[in-house]
């Protein structure tokens, strides 16, 4: 593994403090609003966060992967608070989570998420991109009901949100509608190739411009022309203390005594399988984005994660994943190391402690703004293009995947795609692992690549094409693995092919019915 030195993360801090404001501005409705969805205390949303960047950053070997507490597991939050009847012996699950992540880490499970076909990934992508799109509409109109859905993954996310949709136009704020059209028109000239010639203009994220142009709308807007001006509701809202010192008093401690009840291991259980495994396909997804193509350990993520959820149990906080949405945030900002991640973690606890109430002015549309922008990037019609030239073995599980996620949620959509994609594998590898040639009454059966059980057929209706008075040769060299049920299918020919005085010849078959040891894997 690689490692960086403190001046790698030196050189890139100009870009990488404005990112990290950037997804600091993203990611705080969003933990309010997941907190707000399971039923916990708004507050562990936001201990959450903090943990996500101040710890898991520098934990995890991921450079641009931003954690946090994760719209995908609210359901299984509201419903282990709701069982237990106690948020704190909820928060017993949540460190023991942990702890399970961690032994994952340990006994190299990470290895799953190199699994993954690329076209699902990239369908994954696409489809959390569509659903931005759709949910941050009726914020960028004003219509905002539920922001606690604004990454969820849940069927929520399609047939809620189209009835939504369809409500917002009826309830347009024109306050909020201006905000987030002159915020997506910044952030679509911030990228222009004027901006980009000047330097100091260069310095500024078009995403803190956004905001800014926001907070100074709606203070103008409420001192001359009111009835323009948004609404609290449509503003960010955190937590207000009066001193610093009161920030301590938002703790909550985990119950020890609920270490006696059987159902906090259930849900302690079912928590690490789900969070890892979104957060191995969130890594994966983030890999694919990063423009420096750095591929992140998997083993050590799980490692962070667990590190990070032990300690977010601990504090009060909510079970936390990588979540592509920030992550995507992230990379589109310009972030280039973890320092961004670390960045965004340190400005929710500073701004928890001493600016919540200067951070409640700025407007959710200004948020939705970034977050299309974020959306269309993830969904822009250039990709799917790409996966049309690409041919039907990609398109079809990449189209399907978006499709399946729409329709159900994030895992039940990876595995639809995955099924098509494994589908596609086997199809190539059924054609590609035996061919046969011939000359008049010579042929040539070789076995092209490791052979198992499912090329059973396709050997048998080849052996079949052999006529009588031949010769057969059958080659095995360019194979390391020939299943049994192989050998078994070639051992029968041979019995019977003397009955057609058929002459066969083997070449290097003998010894491959078992998998070949190989070194142990280096820890990815």
């Amino acid at each position: 593994m690689i490692h960086k030195h403190l001046d790698y993360y030196v050189k890139h801090l100009n870009h990488d403090i404005p990112a990290g404001l950037v997804v600091f501005l993203v990611a705080l409705p969003l933990c309010l609003g997941v907190a707000l969805a399971s039923g916990a205390p708004l507050f562990a949303g936001l201990i959450a966060g903090m943990v996500g960047g101040i710890i898991i950053a520098w934990a995890s070997g991921s450079q641009l992967a931003v954690s946090g507490p994760a719209a995908g597991l609210t359901v299984i939050v509201f419903n282990a608070i709701e069982t237990l009847g106690s948020f704190t012996g909820f928060l017993v699950a949540v460190v023991l989570a942990g702890f399970i992540q961690l032994l994952l880490g340990y006994l190299r499970a990470g290895i799953i998420g190199a699994y993954f076909p690329s076209s699902v990934i990239k369908g994954m992508l696409a489809a959390i991109g569509l659903i931005l799109i759709m949910k941050q509409i009726p914020h960028a109109l004003g219509y905002d009901i539920s922001f606690e859905g604004d990454e969820s993954y849940m069927q929520e996310s399609v047939s809620t949100t189209l009835i939504e949709l369809a409500d917002t136009f009826n309830a347009i704020s024109p306050g909020a509608t201006v905000v987030s059209v002159v915020a997506l028109l910044i952030l679509i000239g911030w990228e222009s190739s004027f901006i980009k010639r000047i330097p100091l203009i260069r310095l500024l994220p078009g995403a803190l411009v956004a905001v800014m142009w926001g907070v100074v709308y709606n203070i103008l807007a409420l001192r001359f022309y009111p009835s323009w001006a948004i609404s609290e509701k449509h503003l960010v809202t955190l937590p207000v203390t009066e001193k610093a010192t009161d920030f301590l008093q938002l703790f909550t401690f985990p119950d020890i005594s609920f270490l006696s009840n059987p159902q906090v291991y259930s849900i302690a259980f079912t928590l690490a399988i789900i969070a890892s495994l979104e957060t191995l396909l969130s890594l994966e997804a983030t890999d694919k984005m990063d423009p420096m193509k750095r591929a992140a350990p998997t083993n050590r993520e799980l490692k962070a994660q667990g590190l990070g959820n032990m300690i977010s149990g601990l504090l009060g906080g909510l079970p936390i994943t990588a979540v592509i949405v920030r992550s995507a945030a992230n990379i589109n900002a310009g972030g280039q190391t973890k320092v961004s991640s670390f960045v965004h973690g340190l400005l929710i606890l500073i701004s928890v402690m001493f600016f919540a109430n200067y951070l409640n002015y700025i407007p959710l549309s200004c948020l939705a703004a970034i977050l299309l922008q974020t959306g269309y990037k993830l969904a822009k019609p250039k990709l799917f293009i790409e996966f049309f030239h690409k041919g039907m073995n990609q398109l079809i599980p990449f189209v399907l995947t978006i499709v399946a996620i729409l329709l159900t949620d994030l895992l039940k959509g990876i595995i639809v795609g995955i099924v098509i994609g494994l589908y596609y594998v086997i199809r190539a590898n059924y054609h590609a692992a035996i061919s046969m040639t011939h000359t008049d009454q010579h042929y040539v059966i070789s076995l092209n690549k490791d052979v198992t059980f499912l090329n059973r057929w396709l050997l048998r209706k080849l052996l079949n094409q052999v006529t009588e008075n031949s010769t057969v040769l059958i080659d095995g060299t360019k194979s390391q693995f020939i299943d049994y049920d192989i050998m078994e299918a070639i051992d029968d020919f041979l019995l019977s092919a003397p009955d057609n005085n058929i002459k066969v010849e083997t070449i290097d078959l003998a010894g491959k019915e078992k998998i070949q040891d190989t070194p142990a894997l280096l820890e990815k």
